[in-house]
């Protein structure tokens, strides 16, 4: 068992409160129902858990432009009606609604994240664990895919001032399109993306083809995967990938977006993996040793996500679940079986052998065309905007909360999942 402090966990209880509307499949309150899963299991004991600070303006300006930022930061619901260019420009409305508290959200998880990367820096951990982060579809200049603002750039442009190379990996059903964008052009990150791509699938990029240009040629690794597929092809491409990448990269940091609607049965996503497959490449990338920054990301049908990432939490932490759900705040989600793990799916594997085997040897050509790890001159490390100065009072988020912020996380009655009369599945979803 590794000792508490070297494990770091990023929460706070206001990022699940937030609303995207009635009829859309991102529900932040699976950040609440994973939480208090957390706590059920008595998981919280064996690491260290924060409250994240938010994110300044500054902060996200970082890759962000400050256009951008400055109008997130501005616009509200009663608002909206009177900025229909701007929404246009930023790609804000249908998948990215402007709803109550779009800041702040985009501050918190945002914040965790750059707090998980300073926390690896110093560090004062070897893992940092930011489930609210992940969103990687967030551009520069605008939203996308449910994703406003791109922690993982943010997080991934802060290792770099402490690691020459930073290793990037998405096992989200969608291409991590944003943070292969944001580093097409260096050698400095590699990004290595597992998704399904083809049939107009979002965000219908993530081509084998797509490898980085100029200094980031053969840096941008895509391993596009057809429907349905399973536990054991899943796992054996992703072992033999990212094998091959660490000897060949040599990574200084990973950071490892878990994005859990490649799991069976998700309301967007269309793989047969169980939650026992997609924990098993978080255990193998853990077994790394190597400074990991791990989040969340996509993942649609809640309580499957708050599943998988507990199971997932407990792999970091060398910790096995029993499979029986405690008894915990959000327990009638679970019903009727009351259990930790879901199997695989069922829809038709099209994943043929010589299919993947044909991915594998195009990807293992790109990476035998890097001749060696690239090396850096290192620079002075530059100052961070901000290092958090950590309150032992602060350090379990669900004690010593005040009534404002309890009244915060009551949950809504339309978040309940209620058979088919369930709000969500009004869109036909």
């Amino acid at each position: 068992m590794r000792s508490k402090d070297r494990i770091s966990y990023f929460y706070d209880g206001d990022v699940g409160s937030v609303y995207f509307g009635p009829n859309h499949p991102m529900k932040p309150h699976r950040l609440c129902m994973t939480h208090h899963l957390v706590l059920s299991y008595e998981l919280h004991k064996k690491m260290e858990v924060y409250r994240p600070h938010k994110a300044y303006p500054v902060e996200l300006a970082q890759f962000h432009s400050e256009d951008y930022v400055e109008f997130l930061h501005r616009i509200t619901p009663d608002t909206q009606h009177l900025f229909a260019g701007e929404l246009a420009r930023y790609n804000l409305g249908e998948d990215c609604p402007v709803f109550e508290n779009l800041f702040e959200f985009c501050q918190i998880y945002a914040g965790g994240t750059l707090d998980a990367a300073r926390r690896l820096n110093n560090q004062l951990c070897d893992i940092a664990i930011n489930w609210a982060g992940g969103l990687h579809h967030a551009k520069k200049c605008g939203a996308s895919g449910f994703c406003y603002i791109n922690d993982l750039v943010l997080g991934i442009l802060e290792l770099l001032k402490y690691h020459a190379r930073v290793l990037y990996i998405d096992i989200d059903v969608h291409h991590g399109d944003g943070v292969e964008e944001a580093f097409y052009f260096t050698d400095r990150v590699m990004t290595v993306s597992f998704h399904k791509y083809g049939d107009m699938f979002f965000p219908g990029t993530g081509d084998v083809k797509e490898i980085g240009e100029r200094e980031g040629k053969f840096y941008a690794i895509n391993v596009p995967l057809k429907d349905g597929i399973d536990d054991t092809s899943f796992t054996r491409l992703f072992k033999t990938v990212i094998s091959k990448v660490v000897e060949t990269y040599q990574p200084g940091a990973i950071v490892l977006q878990c994005g859990a609607d490649s799991l069976a049965g998700d309301r967007l996503g269309c793989f047969n993996l169980s939650i026992d497959g997609h924990a098993e490449c978080v255990r193998f990338v853990k077994k790394l040793n190597l400074p990991l920054l791990v989040t969340g990301g996509g993942g649609y049908t809640k309580e499957n996500v708050a599943r998988c990432w507990t199971v997932e939490t407990g792999v970091l932490l060398d910790t096995e679940l029993p499979n029986e759900i405690p008894e915990n705040a959000y327990i009638k989600y679970f019903a009727p079986e009351y259990s930790l793990k879901t199997p695989g799916g069922l829809i038709e594997n099209l994943n043929s052998k010589s299919y993947l085997s044909t991915i594998k040897i195009q990807v293992m050509e790109n990476l035998r065309s890097i001749q060696h790890a690239p090396s850096v001159q290192m620079q002075e490390v530059p100052p961070d905007f901000y290092i958090p100065d950590f309150d032992e009072d602060e350090q379990n988020p669900d004690e010593r909360m005040d009534q404002h912020n309890q009244d915060k996380q009551i949950q809504r009655d339309d978040e309940y999942y209620e058979g088919d009369n369930d709000n969500d599945h009004m869109d036909g979803s």
